[in-house]
């Protein structure tokens, strides 16, 4: 029967002696689980980052926005003109069924005050159904209702990097601030959403009535049209369809034949999400193959290192043999010291990739996440590297003649 306690120590005896042989074999898994942790820790992190993104952008979400068009002859560049109108919103409303929320918007930047403070941002100009479209929710006070867009109220709603310029640790509903220069009472304060994956702060703006906005704040040579048309289908079964269905509503609108380009433009963002996703899955699954081959390339090492030792230490296995070791007890001895190299050299990898992924998350200002699958994973395939590439050392070894392993010199 197999000791393998007393096969342990002489594996751990051995190791200690060898000290810097040890050190230099388990430096290839070290630099490999480290590459492992760290490039699977920017590639989650990516994901992570797209996932927030597409929770403050919300669900299910088409944008309709101006294409360009041919004036005389002549082809515009996106967006020259604008070529959509509240009317195309309203129709989309009526006669696209798939079609669960949809709000016009239109935005421009302008300077607001309150009192002697005043702060520079962004004014959205939209509907009560922006709101539910973009999965935001109201913090303090109210959204708009039906009534301030009929009756083009002067009201607005602000993101709490407003709030904070305009107003400090004041509560801000009810105070009225000036829009470029026009009055608008403060009824409502969104929850804080925080920055995008391009850096764009998500509370630094105010909402308005969009048919205020059109006749009090923007300036426009194009009475009516909007910007942009946000819509939010039913379900994610219905996107596609919702998508179909309000194309199909604005060729008919706008007088588009079959030869001719759209004067819009319809992008279904979750599909957008999606790809960026499958893009963020193929860079981590090649960063982490990348990574993998330095695992390889330390097994290698191992197994070099191993049959290194075996021819060093030929006296020693025949002198182990001559006194009762078993072919199996010097197979296991053997396995023993490569699975622990591996080991060490996966915990002291992981230390490291872990350490690493942190400082190009502070440096870098990217968003790294280090899950316990990436753990269990390179742990696990560090492990198992060192069975692997252990395994033909340690059987070398087991064959050794004792008589003919005493007299080698």
């Amino acid at each position: 029967m197999i000791d393998f306690s007393s096969t342990f120590k002489m594996a751990l005896v051995s190791l200690k002696v060898n000290k810097m042989r040890s050190i230099l074999t388990s430096l290839g898994i070290i630099i490999g689980v480290s590459a492992v942790i760290i490039m699977l820790a920017v590639g989650q992190g990516a994901s992570v980052k797209i996932q927030k993104d597409m929770a403050s952008m919300g669900s299910n979400l088409l944008m309709v926005s101006s294409a360009s068009v041919t004036s005389g002859g002549v082809r515009m560049g996106r967006g020259t003109k604008p070529t959509l109108t509240l009317k195309d919103a309203q129709a989309i409303k009526k006669n696209c069924p798939s079609a669960g929320f949809v709000a016009p918007y239109s935005s421009e930047a302008k300077q607001v005050t309150y009192g002697n403070q005043n702060w520079s941002t962004s004014i959205a100009g939209t509907t009560p159904e922006y709101m539910p479209i973009r999965d935001w929710k109201i913090n303090l006070g109210r959204n708009l209702i039906e009534e301030d867009i009929s009756n083009m109220s002067k009201v607005a709603i602000i993101g709490n990097t407003v709030s904070n310029e305009l107003f400090g640790d004041l509560d801000p509903i009810g105070r009225t601030i000036r829009i470029g220069g026009v009055p608008f009472k403060v009824i409502g304060l969104l929850e804080s959403k925080g920055q995008n994956s391009m850096g764009h702060d998500q509370d630094d703006f105010v909402i308005i009535p969009i048919t205020t906005g059109q006749k009090k704040v923007f300036g426009t040579n194009f009475p009516g049209t909007v910007s942009m048309i946000n819509i939010k289908a039913k379900d994610a079964d219905s996107i596609n369809t919702a998508e179909q269905e309000v194309t199909e509503l604005l060729k008919m609108r706008h007088k588009i034949g079959k030869k001719q380009e759209d004067d819009f433009q319809v992008r279904n963002l979750t599909q957008m999400m999606e790809t960026m996703q499958s893009a963020v899955k193929t860079m981590s699954l090649l960063l982490g193959s990348i990574a993998g081959v330095s695992l390889l390339v330390g097994g290698i090492g191992i197994m070099n290192i191993m049959l290194v030792s075996v021819t060093e230490r030929t006296k020693e296995i025949g002198i182990r043999m001559a006194i009762g070791a078993k072919s199996t007890d010097i197979q296991i001895q053997f396995l023993i010291e490569s699975l622990l190299l591996s080991i060490i050299g996966g915990i002291l990898g992981l230390i490291f990739g872990v350490i690493g992924a942190k400082l190009i998350e502070f440096f870098g200002s990217m968003t790294v996440y280090v899950s316990g699958f990436s753990i269990a994973l390179s742990l696990g395939f560090s492990g198992l590297i060192g069975v692997v590439f252990g395994y033909y050392p340690a059987y070398k070894a087991s064959l050794l003649n004792p008589i003919d392993a005493l007299r080698y010199e």
